[in-house]
């Protein structure tokens, strides 16, 4: 197996994210410019993408669909003041992952992303890089977790 750099990671995530998200939208009319992209982190288009339906766009717990859940979602702006100050970074991993926690400890209603992402992941990139992908996509998602504390 080759040794993926870090750039390297980042450029194929990077490529990913393109197909993944799409080009700019076209202006209209005669002549008119294409908007530009806006530049947004992955962790944040991630998060959009995968948990703003539950956890709300800012963190705090109240999406669109909160309220049909059976046990409402955490607000993950808080994680840091529950954990005397310091953002538990590889928990909050762990439980976006999911593939990994111990059965004993309850149902969860929350999807195990780790499992979602290395499928599609898997099939775009092969076994092992789809594993490296996943691994960065729930990384950039906690690191942008943690920049919600309040």
């Amino acid at each position: 197996m080759k040794k993926c750099t870090s750039a390297a990671v980042v450029a194929i995530i990077a490529a990913f994210a393109v197909s993944s998200h799409g080009a700019a939208e076209e202006g209209s009319g005669a002549g008119a410019v294409e908007d530009a992209p806006v530049e947004m982190p992955y962790g944040q288009a991630e998060f959009l993408n995968s948990c703003a339906a539950c956890h709300g766009e800012d963190g705090r717990g109240r999406g669109p669909i909160a309220g049909d859940l059976l046990k409402p979602p955490a607000d993950l702006t808080l994680l840091t003041r529950g954990n005397d100050g310091a953002f538990p970074y590889y928990r909050v991993f762990a439980v976006i992952d999911g593939r990994y926690l111990v059965q004993g400890h309850g149902e969860r209603e929350m999807p195990v992303w780790g499992r979602q992402f290395i499928e599609e992941d898997a099939r775009m990139f092969g076994k092992h890089g789809g594993e490296l992908i996943t691994t960065e996509r729930i990384h950039e998602l906690t690191r942008y977790i943690e920049s919600l504390q309040r």
